[in-house]
């Protein structure tokens, strides 16, 4: 008999359950029509959003850090050039840009995805959309985006800064600029990078291209406000 024929206990919804293994059919097909549900709920609910800038980074960042202060910075920054300011919801970083924005009136977003521990929405959110699955969350964070700006994280972060910089170099994505700030954070993993996968052929000195790092807000939003122009002849 095999695994699937022994009618195996039924695992929770969300992620968990969907990466436990072969289940039965009835159940995967339950299970995709959820995903797809998830998936059509978020495009509906994002569709007149933008444009939109994502904002990443950790959620465990209190407010007297220096790096919430820098992420407050940006959301504003953000939100003055005329973007909707994207976070994944929760505290820490994401809240930071999302109120920044906030202080000056903008709009802002956040694509909650539902944890035991870390992830609740924060208080300065105009649109919230919870979701079960991080895949799905990622398709809305890019699909609505016009660029990406990453502050200091954790897996999650680094997760998200190299699945997009994998669709810009497989050209899935074009012209969407991705802005690694400050410097101090990400130039080490940059040199860990040229010193490893460089060294080694497995990337190209022209991949570097793909990621700005930059140390101040200005600086960012300057570099994303260009690409928008170029791209989509957005005006401001």
């Amino acid at each position: 008999m095999t695994a699937t024929s022994q009618n195996p206990k039924r695992p929770g919804r969300g992620e968990r359950g969907f990466l436990s293994g072969p289940q039965d059919r009835t159940f995967e097909f339950l299970r995709l029509l959820r995903i797809c549900a998830e998936f059509i709920r978020g495009f509906r609910r994002l569709y007149s959003a933008g444009p939109c800038v994502t904002v990443f980074g950790s959620a465990r960042f209190a407010q007297s850090h220096p790096y919430y202060g820098l992420a407050r910075d940006v959301g504003k920054r953000l939100a003055e050039a005329g973007f909707t300011v994207m976070t994944g919801g929760g505290p820490g970083i994401m809240e930071a840009a999302n109120r920044g924005a906030k202080d000056v009136g903008g709009r802002t977003v956040g694509c909650n995805i539902e944890l035991p521990v870390e992830q609740k929405p924060n208080p300065y959110l105009d649109e919230c959309i919870n979701f079960h699955h991080f895949f799905v969350r990622k398709v809305m964070l890019v699909k609505y985006s016009y660029a990406f700006v990453v502050l200091p994280g954790g897996f999650g972060t680094l997760d998200e800064v190299f699945e997009t910089v994998t669709l810009i170099q497989t050209d899935k994505i074009r012209d969407f600029p991705i802005v690694l700030m400050p410097s101090d954070f990400w130039n080490p993993l940059i040199q860990l990078m040229r010193n490893t996968l460089l060294a080694r052929g497995t990337i190209d000195e022209g991949d570097f291209e793909l990621m700005n790092v930059v140390d101040s807000a200005d600086d960012a939003v300057a570099l994303i406000r260009d690409r928008a122009i170029r791209r989509f002849g957005l005006t401001y």
